[in-house]
């Protein structure tokens, strides 16, 4: 393989196993403070005992978290020295702005929250937990403004021979960013609901802790429901910005090859890349994918034909780690409707518990074919119609790129272990001890 294919595998496996811990901070970081709130205005003892506990998970994740995310941006100085020459003026300012505000801001009150539970009043360490929870998704929000400009570059003007920012405004109210951003918080959110609801199904089941654990399964599935929804209304949100400003990406999502209007979605399909066309169609909606794209029935939805081939991107991948997401989305939606429809039964359901306890990879799988879509899809751009993701890549030679590949691929393995199995660890344990 060349360069440019190992610097991109190496970003993905730095990133993939970054996110495995990402979206569990995001959301456990709203259920806690949510918690804590309970507990300062009720003065019920569990909700404080519910906060220690899932409070110690959040922080073995978000410690190993903390671990990973710091080689990410290093790549960009390594791997992609001549993306961040051409474009270092605006991603380098987001994410500056993201490490010395937010993650300082998220690092400082985290550790005022861990250390200052016999230091500080109620009222006081509780809203230290939402100062976590603000910083951690304002982080996030920094992280995806750089994301959005390189899925839709705005605010910049081609000067010197690179672009430099010239609106920040622009940049930071940028549709397709805060589009993604709803999107990755209620994933992220609904993430740790499931982590919830899977965590507390298995004691419900096998320990003694069941009433304690019976608590944070009335309060996590109705979240989980609601968040469910609301993913779908945000994910239409995202495709009808997807079918606005990237077109190529739209057609590749839906195997769609020839433009023309009042176009069909198909339940059953499987693209061909070579023969430009599909080799199974069936089960056809009239005008469905018009709408989906553009709210209209009669629509016009470019097909990949519009586009050279060389603009193209990775068809089959695209496609299909779409599906999955979407299935994964449906599954979510009828999983979390039937813990509701369980939450206030003395004995819920005991193939839904389960179940749930199996249930909490599912959204790590659906956020990782989502990224997988947005990436891929914005394939052969690494910033989408400015610069080919040929051009940004560091003239490194091959071989160092494949050893150091190699080397975190092992080490960031090594510590997806390690999390998992604390998790599992300190997640068994339940309450006692905290």
């Amino acid at each position: 393989m060349d360069a440019v294919m190992l610097s991109r595998l190496q970003f993905a496996v730095a990133v993939f196993f970054h996110f495995i811990f990402v979206p569990l901070t995001l959301g456990l970081s709203l259920l806690i403070a949510w918690m804590e709130t309970k507990y300062v205005r009720t003065n019920d003892e569990t909700w404080l005992k519910h906060t220690k506990f899932w409070g110690k998970l959040f922080l073995i994740n978000f410690t190993l978290g903390v671990v990973t995310g710091i080689t990410l941006e290093f790549q960009f100085g390594t791997n992609w020295s001549r993306y961040s020459e051409y474009v270092g003026d605006i991603f380098g300012a987001l994410l500056a702005i993201e490490a010395t505000v937010a993650f300082f801001m998220e690092s400082t009150f985290l550790a005022v929250w861990h250390f200052g539970w016999k230091k500080l009043g109620k009222k006081a360490h509780c809203v230290c937990a939402w100062l976590v929870f603000i910083a951690s998704n304002l982080s996030a929000l920094w992280i995806i403004f750089a994301n959005g400009f390189m899925q839709h570059p705005t605010g910049y003007v081609l000067r010197n021979g690179r672009a430099e920012l010239e609106s920040f405004f622009d940049v930071i109210t940028n549709p397709y960013a805060w589009g993604m951003y709803a999107h990755t918080l209620l994933t992220a959110w609904m993430l740790a609901a499931f982590f919830v609801l899977g965590v507390s199904a298995w004691h419900m089941r096998r320990s003694a802790h069941g009433g304690f654990f019976r608590n944070s399964f009335r309060f996590a599935a109705p979240i989980a429901l609601v968040l469910a929804i609301l993913i779908g209304i945000s994910g239409d949100v995202v495709g009808q910005n997807v079918a606005k400003m990237q077109p190529a990406k739209l057609a590749a999502m839906e195997g769609h090859w020839e433009t023309r209007s009042n176009v069909p979605f198909y339940l059953l399909q499987v693209p061909s890349e070579a023969a430009e066309e599909n080799s199974v169609e069936a089960i056809g909606i009239p005008g469905l994918l018009s709408f989906l794209s553009y709210h209209d029935f009669n629509a016009e939805v470019k097909g990949l034909k519009d586009f050279p081939k060389e603009d193209r991107p990775p068809v089959a991948a695209t496609f299909w780690t779409f599906r999955l997401m979407v299935a994964l989305g449906g599954l979510f939606i009828l999983v979390a409707l039937w813990s509701f429809t369980q939450r206030n039964r003395e004995t819920p359901n005991p193939r839904l518990m389960s179940i749930l306890p199996w249930m909490i990879p599912l959204p790590y799988f659906a956020i990782a074919f989502g990224w997988a879509v947005a990436e891929i899809g914005r394939q052969p751009w690494i910033v989408y119609n400015l610069m080919r993701t040929s051009d940004a890549v560091s003239p490194v030679p091959a071989d160092n790129i494949l050893f150091s590949l190699v080397g975190f691929a092992v080490v960031y393995t090594l510590l997806g272990i390690l999390d998992i199995y604390l998790l599992i660890k300190y997640a068994r344990k339940g309450p006692e001890g905290v």
